[in-house]
């Protein structure tokens, strides 16, 4: 199954310049755990509520100091739209991220898939496995 039908198209994002309280503030809003930083709609990082907690809360810095270029990661994986799910878990493990922004042929952000949305599906694979399961074995 590829990404861009698990993929979440409504990414929350910002520009590199946003100070942390609006971070934060835009996951509390947005129910989310991380904002994509991108300039001209191509990702240059991800800043997460991990992010937040070890590069501010952790090591004191006054928050109101800092901005997403601050603490945010650079080193993103991206995934392709035609990614299959098992190539984004793969990528996701190989690479330690709970993320992964989707971007198509021009390194443009068209969603992000999360492990939460990976680990949804398989469950909900799971439940319909179960169900045929349920209706085929004999009665205790």
């Amino acid at each position: 199954m590829p990404i861009q039908d698990l993929a979440r198209e409504n990414v929350v994002k910002t520009g590199p310049e946003t100070p942390v309280s609006e971070l934060a503030q835009q996951m509390r809003d947005e129910n989310v755990g991380s904002v994509v930083i991108a300039s001209d709609n191509s990702p240059t990082g991800i800043v997460t509520d991990r992010d937040l907690t070890t590069r501010i809360l952790a090591e004191e810095v006054n928050p109101g100091d800092q901005t997403a270029n601050d603490v945010m990661s650079t080193d993103l994986c991206t995934v392709a739209p035609e990614t299959g799910f098992y190539e984004a878990a793969e990528a996701m493990s190989e690479n330690g991220v709970r993320r992964l922004p989707v971007c198509d042929e021009n390194d443009e952000l068209v969603g992000i898939i999360t492990a939460d949305d990976l680990t949804e599906l398989l469950s909900d694979e799971t439940q319909q496995l179960a169900s045929v399961i349920r209706a085929q074995r004999p009665e205790y």
